[in-house]
Order: structure tokens, then C-alpha cells, then sequence
């Protein structure tokens, strides 16, 4: 016979390793998931910039005006 204690230790370590790969699969969605957002706003700070630059070189840049409830 198997010692009841060894067996709870066995079964909490199998679960806690099944635990650690599902949140690693997590954490490599989430990365994936941050770079693609990263890209994105990129591509919309260049977009913005753009229109910036085709709208005329008398407006002042978005970054620098400040929000409307100020």
C-alpha cells in the first residue's frame, strides 16, 4: 500500500505543473496579443501624423494640445 499522504503530494504536484502550463499557454496569448495592440498603435500614430502633416503646418500636433476638459 501507498502512503495516503505521498499520494495527496503526488496529486497536488500534478495538478500545480497543469496549473503552470495552462498559465504559461496564457502568458504567451497575452504577449501575442500586446505585440499585435503595439502594431496597431503604431500604424495610428503614423495614420494621425499623416493626416497632421496633410491638414497644413498651421495646426498645432494633437500630442501637444491639451484635452478639452482642461
Amino acid at each position: 500500500m501507498s502512503d495516503p499522504r505521498l499520494t495527496r503530494l503526488e496529486e497536488a504536484l500534478t495538478h500545480q505543473a497543469d496549473m503552470l502550463e495552462d498559465l504559461s499557454q496564457m502568458l504567451i496569448a497575452q504577449g501575442k496579443t500586446i505585440e499585435r495592440l503595439e502594431r496597431n498603435v503604431a500604424l495610428l500614430r503614423a495614420r494621425a501624423a499623416e493626416a497632421e502633416a496633410d491638414s497644413g503646418g498651421g495646426t498645432v500636433i494633437l500630442a501637444d494640445q491639451k484635452p478639452p476638459h482642461y
